[in-house]
C-alpha cells in the first residue's frame, strides 16, 4: 500500500481523527489550567498597569522581558492564551483582560477564528462579530483605558516546518490577514480605539514573514518579538 492508499483508507482516517481529537482535548486542557492560574495570579496583580492579552501569538510574546532589557520599568502583564478563538476569549474575558483593569491595553485576538466553520458559519463574520463585542464590553467597563488592537502578523507557508502547520495556514493567508486587518481597523476607528501595525521589518520581498523569524511558518522567534516592541515602544 502506498501513501496515498493509506491516506484513503477508513482505518487510518479514522486512526487520524482520533489522534486530532486526542490532540484538541490536551490543548483544552491545557487552556483551562492557564486560565485557572491566571485566575490565581490575578488576585493579587496590581491593577492599572499596562496589559497583553489574546492568544499564543500574545502569549509567546516575552513582552516583560525585552521591555525591561530596554529599559522599561513598568508592570506588564501577558495574559495570552494560546489556542484561544474569540469565543474562547469571550467565555474567559474576566480573566484574561477585565480582572486586571488595565490602564493600557493591548489585544491580538482572532487569528485562530480563521478555519471553517463545523456550523457552516461563515468564519470572518463570527470573528468581526465576536471582536466587536469584546470592544463594546471594553468601551463599557473599563471607559478610561487606552486600547490598541493589533494588526495580525504575516505568516510564511513556505518556511521551514510549515507542512506541519499547512491545515492551518489554508485560510489564514496573508491576502485573508491582510483583509481582516483592514476591518479591525475600521473597529477600532469606530470605537475610538487605537490601530497598530507592528508588521514593519517582518516581511521579506515577497511579504511573506521572514524565514529567520518564525519556528515554522507561523509562531515567532524573540527576534521578530524584538521588532515589534520596537515599533510598539512609543506606545508604552
Amino acid at each position: 500500500m502506498d501513501i496515498k492508499e493509506m491516506q484513503e483508507d477508513p482505518k487510518y482516517k479514522d486512526f487520524i481523527k482520533e489522534m486530532e481529537n486526542q490532540m484538541r482535548a490536551r490543548g483544552r486542557h491545557e487552556q483551562f489550567e492557564k486560565a485557572k492560574n491566571f485566575r490565581i495570579l490575578n488576585r493579587n496583580a496590581i491593577k492599572g498597569q499596562i496589559l497583553f492579552t489574546g492568544s499564543s501569538l500574545m502569549e509567546q510574546f516575552p513582552i516583560t522581558e525585552i521591555a525591561k532589557n530596554h529599559g522599561i520599568d513598568r508592570i506588564i502583564y501577558n495574559r495570552g492564551i494560546g489556542g484561544y478563538t474569540t469565543d474562547d476569549f469571550i467565555s474567559e474575558i474576566d480573566t484574561v483582560l477585565f480582572d486586571l483593569e488595565p490602564s493600557r491595553l493591548f489585544i491580538n485576538i482572532g487569528t485562530n477564528d480563521m478555519n471553517e466553520r463545523e456550523d457552516g458559519e461563515d468564519w470572518n463574520h463570527h470573528l468581526l462579530a465576536n471582536y466587536e463585542w469584546i470592544l463594546k464590553q471594553i468601551r463599557e467597563r473599563l471607559p478610561e483605558t487606552d486600547v490598541y488592537l493589533m494588526a495580525y502578523y504575516p505568516v510564511n507557508p513556505t518556511a521551514p516546518g510549515s507542512e506541519s502547520i499547512a491545515h492551518m495556514l489554508k485560510i489564514r493567508t496573508n491576502d485573508n490577514l491582510n483583509m481582516v486587518n483592514k476591518q479591525i481597523s475600521q473597529l477600532a476607528q469606530k470605537f475610538g480605539f487605537h490601530f497598530i501595525d507592528a508588521n514593519e521589518g517582518l516581511r521579506d520581498e515577497n511579504g511573506n514573514l521572514k524565514a529567520e523569524f518564525t519556528k515554522e511558518g507561523l509562531h515567532m522567534f524573540a527576534n521578530a518579538y524584538e521588532i515589534v516592541f520596537h515599533n510598539i515602544r512609543q506606545y508604552l
